[in-house]
């Protein structure tokens, strides 16, 4: 399977639709998915992997490595790429818990935004400089919105308390900035 996910026992219901969200944003992106890892993982992982990679001592909440930056595509110009997508994906579970409290989602609706962000870079997107942090938070955002229904498969896999069912239930959805 070219999407393989890894993830703690209590969260291995996230597999299937974690595979189908992942796919389903390359789709948009008129991309396909080559060999895509998606690694659920702690602050202390992410932490260690953006020391290490990014220079950056502190834990992040998702970080993308594409394996095929700068490799030439076979695409003549002017076409879509035609060249599958590989890379990997580690999300902090931790972070998720945090963003989603404080921006009053469901667990399972933050864990889908930063697995379409790092989707995004895995297929060439980046916010380095302003213009381009509008166009792929633009892109974040409609792929979020048109994945309702992928959403809701991992908000159902998502173990969550009582407490962030009725926040989850009375939150105005996220508005990033």
């Amino acid at each position: 399977m070219p999407v393989t996910v890894q993830a703690p026992a209590a969260r291995r219901r996230l597999a299937a639709p974690l595979r189908a969200l992942v796919a389903w944003v390359l789709r948009r992106e008129g991309r396909r998915a080559g060999e895509i890892g998606v690694r659920l993982a702690d602050d202390a992982e992410l932490r260690d992997l953006n020391r290490r990679w990014r220079g950056i001592d502190r834990a992040t909440d998702v970080i993308s490595f594409g394996y095929e930056e700068g490799a030439p595509d076979p695409a003549p110009p002017g076409t879509p790429a035609r060249r599958p997508v590989t890379g990997d994906l580690v999300v902090s579970l931790d972070r998720v818990r945090e963003q989603a409290k404080r921006f009053r989602v469901s667990d399972g609706a933050e864990l889908a935004r930063l697995v379409i962000h790092g989707v995004l870079h895995l297929a060439g997107h980046d916010h380095a400089r302003a213009g381009e942090r509008r166009r792929m938070r633009a892109r974040e955002e409609a792929a979020l919105r048109a994945a309702r229904a992928l959403v809701r498969r991992l908000e159902g896999a998502t173990p969550r308390t009582a407490g962030a069912r009725r926040r989850a239930a009375r939150a105005p959805r996220r508005v990033p900035v």
